[in-house]
């Protein structure tokens, strides 16, 4: 797959590929040694996953332009990578046209992200309404504390604590409290 892109690439007058790294360790090594205008990385690599790869280039060259090209359907890559930095992400089924016009918007500096790529983020972090009450006990939440500790400083009953988690867990569709948190940060209902 690797090599079949770099030869489409290769044959774009727009495009020269400098470098090819089979695993993310090496392509750690070959952007710090050529320094590309726009980095495609798949989060499922061996050694280092394309995330960990990304934040790493980040690290040490913060403007790097990474475009994600990945087989990863699962909604929490596609935000990881997005959060962490990427510049768009896009499946591997993406069209020769659609993945040409990706990289040109990386490199102006745009945000590319393909309809199916945005479908799959609405479907997992649908834009949701809370309550105040629910965003305040979303707050002990996020602070680790149980029902009866928020129920004690709201001066609510145990019962009414229950149902605000239970509904705050049902709107966010969160298995756990933790994941309603993330989730929570994540859509901007929370913030750090």
């Amino acid at each position: 797959m690797r090599k079949a892109l770099a030869n489409m690439l290769n044959a774009n007058p727009n495009f020269i590929v400098v470098a090819e790294a089979a695993d993310g360790r090496s392509g750690i090594v070959k952007f710090q040694k050529f320094q590309p205008d726009v980095t495609l990385l798949d989060v499922a690599m061996p050694e280092m996953n394309g995330i960990e790869v990304m934040n790493l280039i980040h690290a040490e060259f913060p403007s790097a332009r990474v475009l994600m090209l990945s087989s990863s359907y699962e909604g929490q890559d596609i935000v990881q990578a997005l959060k962490a930095g990427a510049c768009g992400y896009l499946f591997k089924s993406a069209r020769p046209a659609e993945l040409t016009m990706a990289i040109i918007a990386a490199h102006s500096g745009g945000r590319v992200v393909s309809p199916e790529v945005d479908t799959k983020i609405a479907k997992r972090h649908p834009t949701t309404v809370l309550s105040a009450r629910e965003i305040e006990i979303l707050q002990f939440l996020r602070k680790g504390l149980n029902n009866l500790e928020i129920s004690l400083l709201l001066c609510i009953s145990r019962h009414t604590t229950k149902a605000h988690v239970a509904s705050i867990l049902r709107k966010l569709h969160a298995a756990d409290r933790t994941e309603a948190v993330a989730i929570a940060f994540e859509q901007g209902l929370l913030k750090v």
